[in-house]
């Protein structure tokens, strides 16, 4: 059965960001093995941009939650990312997380080059941001988290199946109906290309 790994980056339980997520793995309606991962209870240490990770292809700090996450990362078939929108990108404890797999998503050609790990496979981005609409993309406030999370993917060679963007949370205690349609939507994408392989 193929693997899709889910990326929390939200400290909010049950808020926003959490919701989409178990939207889109509802979804998946059981096309896939999922690995939820809440990443804000992860143990690991800051990036040194010691560069190592790149030719040796592993972390070389020692052993933490980021090199046991990486190793899923490697093994997935399918990446889901949620993140609330801070300062126009994602949450803190998600760029710390990326800045550690950079091995499990690029390996180095000789020319330099990056070589992509995850060629071709599903992956779906989501954001929650308290600005309203349209002033989220306006002021690229969920345009800027989006774009971090994708660019990172793009370099890794995942293809975007869904970028999914809730505005306006701010003193809402439930996600919007049509927000969590969204969600559901591209988990059943997701698992349509899962299923073509």
């Amino acid at each position: 059965m193929a693997k899709v790994l889910v990326l929390n980056g939200s400290p909010r339980r049950g808020g926003t960001v959490e919701t989409m997520l178990r939207g889109v793995v509802d979804g998946l309606g059981g096309a896939a093995e999922v690995q939820w991962v809440d990443v804000c209870k992860l143990e690991l240490a800051h990036c040194i941009a010691c560069m190592k990770c790149r030719p040796d292809g592993v972390c070389v700090l020692p052993q933490d939650d980021a090199h046991d996450v990486a190793e899923m990362l490697g093994g997935c078939d399918g990446l889901v990312i949620g993140t609330p929108t801070h300062w126009g990108n994602m949450s803190s404890p998600l760029k710390t997380l990326f800045d550690r797999m950079v091995p499990a998503l690029i390996g180095e050609q000789k020319s330099g080059l990056p070589l992509p790990r995850h060629k071709g496979k599903p992956a779906i981005v989501l954001t929650a941001c308290t600005t309203q609409w349209p002033f989220n993309f306006i002021l690229a406030q969920s345009r800027g988290a989006l774009r971090a999370m994708g660019g990172i993917l793009h370099y890794a060679g995942f293809r975007s199946v869904a970028r999914l963007a809730a505005p306006g949370t701010k003193g809402k205690s439930q996600i919007s109906p049509k927000a969590l349609q969204k969600a559901e939507a591209a988990g059943r994408r997701m698992a349509g290309r899962l299923k073509l392989g």
